[in-house]
Parts: structure tokens; sequence; C-alpha cells
């Protein structure tokens, strides 16, 4: 069983109100996206397999760490987020938050809500994402060598929570905690894999970089 880190891509479009717009990243994005290649590097990290989302921003992150061809996986997209609110907002009144500091009571709301499949309509059900999550990165264990994952937020918490077992709360939490471009590293112990890294951005700690650090 091979280690796995997981990476959430760059900062994406913020003033996106749908999955299509938000789905490019930001000047930001790219820098960051930039700078964590060349942090992997500095630091003569090896991974000699990567694989991405097949999302534009899971994309131009991979191209933009400069780490080799990244092989493509659509179960590795994140869940429909956009998607997911406006359903919420018509099936139960719950509106979508229009500054960022709402969806810190928000995103548990949607999570919740699908979960428990209150969501007519909804794109997929939420066993089915924990589902192909769960198959896409015990796929990416089984092969050889440490592999690079370059996914979403939504998906690294969804991950975490079946490896820790938490509960909704503690999954969104998690999900609001997750950094642009921060690193997740998956480690076997035993049979299975565990948690040894959460949330690392070293690329954008130094004092003119901070600003860099952004959730959303």
């Amino acid at each position: 069983m091979s280690h796995i880190t997981l990476i959430r891509h760059g900062q994406a479009n913020t003033n996106a109100r749908d999955e299509a717009e938000y789905d490019r990243l930001s000047d930001l994005g790219h820098q960051q996206a930039a700078w964590l290649g060349d942090h992997l590097r500095a630091t003569g990290s090896h991974h000699p397999r990567c694989f991405c989302g097949t999302l534009t921003r899971h994309i131009e992150t991979a191209r933009g760490m400069a780490v080799g061809d990244a092989i493509r996986d659509e179960r590795l997209n994140e869940l429909e987020y956009f998607t997911l609110s406006q359903l919420l907002q018509e099936q139960h009144g719950v509106d979508i938050p229009q500054e960022r500091e709402g969806f810190i009571t928000h995103l548990p709301k949607v999570f919740t809500a699908w979960e428990s499949d209150a969501l007519e309509g909804a794109p997929e059900s939420f066993r089915a994402f924990e589902t192909r999550v769960s198959d896409a990165l015990r796929e990416i264990s089984e092969g050889s060598g440490a592999a690079l994952v370059v996914t979403s937020g939504g998906l690294i918490a969804i991950a975490l929570r079946r490896l820790m077992e938490l509960n909704m709360p503690a999954t969104a939490r998690v999900a609001l905690a997750i950094m642009n471009t921060s690193m997740h590293r998956l480690f076997p112990i035993g049979a299975h894999l565990s948690p040894v890294l959460f949330n690392a951005v070293p690329h954008l700690e130094t004092p003119e970089r901070q600003f860099a650090q952004t959730h959303f």
C-alpha cells in the first residue's frame, strides 16, 4: 500500500454563483499552484504518480505545479455544492449566502440535508459520492509508489470522514478549514490509510506569502 498526498486546487473564481463559473483558477490560484510545485521540487519530494479530477481547476492546478502528466479520473471530482445549495433553497427555504462568512453555517446545512437524502433531484447521492471517492483512493493506494492527488476540499473532507469515522458536523468543520493548495497525507498504517498530515501550506508560510493562505 502506498501513501497518498491529497492537494486542494488553487483559489478558483470567488465571485461565482454556479458550478461552471467557479471552475477556473484565479490569478492567485495559478500562483499558489506554481509555489507549491516549486516547494515540492526544492524539498526533494518524490511522487512518481500524479492524479487529478477532470474539472478545469484540478487540471490547471496540476499543470501549474509542473509535477508531470497527471492521470485524470472523474471520480476525483468535487461534489456540486452550488447545485446542492440551489436545491436546499428551493426545497427548504435556506438562502444561499452572499458573503463568505455566511458559508460557515450554510455548508453544514447543505451536507446534512444531502446526507439525509432531503434534496430531491441531487446530481448524485451522498452515498454514491462517498463510494466513488473511497474506490478511487483505494485503487490509487494499491498502486506502486507515492502519489499526488489534486482534487477539491469537499472530497478531501469526505475522505477524512471515512478514515476517521467523523460525524457530519465534524466533517463540515474539516471542509471549512481546508485551504487552497493545502496538502493532506494519507499513510498506510497496518491495513488502512491514516491521516498523518492535514492542511499543510509550507509554500505559503513566509511573511510575504501569508496573504495567499485562502479558503475561498
